[in-house]
């Protein structure tokens, strides 16, 4: 960015539509007015409301530097929740650093189908989940912050994505029901659980590779990469399954949007008297593979 097109003297709606306009010429994003309103709300650290009440206002030297700053990153394909340090999911605000995904809204898909679940099987909220590939925690959050009862554990293999779990946590007062552990898919579980949910990579390794630098230069490679089929890592944890999942309790993965049948036939194989149902995010694509052990 000109730093001349940022000048002492710009008003912030200017500001906006400057910002707008260069994010969208370098990156091509879909979203260039969103990100650039967040880009100058951090920068003056107001929020999206306050922002819009002064429209009309002029943008100081010193946060207009800043805002240049910022959009020279964006530009350079570096996402804009890592620039501002946040984002929000199923309604909570969530820290995030490179050291996680990312999160995306349609796991939240997955989080409602767990908790819709939960409140029909176990009516006195008292159950335990473990979240598989917890990341920045935003499963394990979610689910302890909706469903004040129930126990929860998160496993990844990343001690970064875990220390921002363990953040991510006490941010939202759920600390004390979640125990983080580091390890290998349900490895580092002492006992069954009542649910099993879990993110875990599911792009082809040949998808990865075609994805736009925002993704593929930037977030955790082992957070996506799923190998040839996408399905490595949730066929390693449907076959450890069974012997980690109490009787009366389910399985929720999330899958990409052309995996439904073959996750399936992996969860019969695993499972042959489940109950597998392959359910749609709000867009009506296969997202979430649901399995109910009889």
């Amino acid at each position: 960015m000109d730093s001349g097109a940022l000048s002492a003297d710009l008003r912030i709606r200017a500001a906006l539509r400057e910002g707008e306009r260069l994010i969208r010429d370098a990156t091509a994003s879909e979203e260039a007015r969103l990100e650039a309103e967040l880009l100058l709300c951090h920068a003056l650290r107001i929020s999206r409301e306050r922002l819009y009440q002064g429209l009309d206002e002029e943008l100081s030297g010193g946060a207009a530097t800043a805002y240049r700053l910022l959009v020279e990153r964006r530009c350079e394909h570096e996402p804009t929740a890592y620039i501002v340090g946040g984002r929000e999911f199923y309604g909570l605000e969530f820290e995030v650093t490179p050291a996680a995904l990312i999160p995306r809204p349609e796991t939240e898909t997955l989080v409602e189908l767990v908790i819709g679940f939960a409140r029909e099987r176990f009516a006195d909220g008292h159950f335990t989940v473990v979240d598989v590939g917890a990341g920045c925690g935003t499963i394990a959050v979610a689910l302890a912050y909706s469903l004040p009862e129930i126990r929860v554990i998160g496993i990844d293999q990343s001690e970064e994505a875990l220390v921002l779990s363990r953040r991510n946590a006490a941010r939202h007062g759920v600390a004390p029901r979640i125990e983080f552990r580091e390890g290998d898919l349900l490895e580092p579980l002492r006992a069954p659980v009542d649910v099993i949910a879990a993110n875990l990579p599911y792009v082809t390794t040949a998808d990865w590779e075609a994805l736009p630098p925002e993704i593929r230069d930037y977030e955790p490679r082992q957070a996506l990469d799923g190998g040839p089929d996408g399905l490595r890592e949730i066929e390693r944890l449907l076959q450890a399954a069974p012997a980690n999942l109490n009787p009366g309790g389910a399985l929720f993965t999330e899958i990409g949007d052309e995996q439904g049948s073959a996750a399936a036939a992996i969860a019969r194989e695993a499972f042959p008297s489940a109950e597998v149902d392959v359910l749609p995010d709000l867009t009506g694509r296969d997202r979430v593979l649901v399995v109910k052990p009889a």
